[in-house]
């Protein structure tokens, strides 16, 4: 138990002096590369919520239009149901004999 205990210690999320180190690390790699990076991703989220826009105002559209052009359909009832069955079997044992 004290072996899971001490490894869920080690692989646990940077805090603190973690993070600053990381982020040195990082600005040393990354060098003046880093700001073209940064923008990039700036670009790419406009972008992805631009296209979220897009699919919403052609769902909402598509929808307006559904509404108006489609012709509500009325649930049948239970005697209009049974005559029209009854007239059915009528109609078809007549075609049979």
């Amino acid at each position: 138990m004290k072996i899971m205990a001490t490894l869920a210690q080690l692989i646990s999320m940077p805090s603190g002096m973690e993070l600053v180190v990381i982020l040195v690390i990082a600005l040393l790699i990354f060098g003046k590369r880093l700001p073209d990076v940064a923008r990039s991703m700036g670009k790419a989220i406009v972008e992805f919520k631009k296209g979220i826009r897009d699919v919403n105002t052609d769902i909402d559209e598509q929808t307006r239009l559904d509404s108006t052009s489609t012709k509500r359909i009325e649930p049948r009832t239970t005697e209009t149901t049974v005559a029209q069955s009854r007239s059915a079997l009528t109609e078809k044992s007549t075609t049979d004999a």
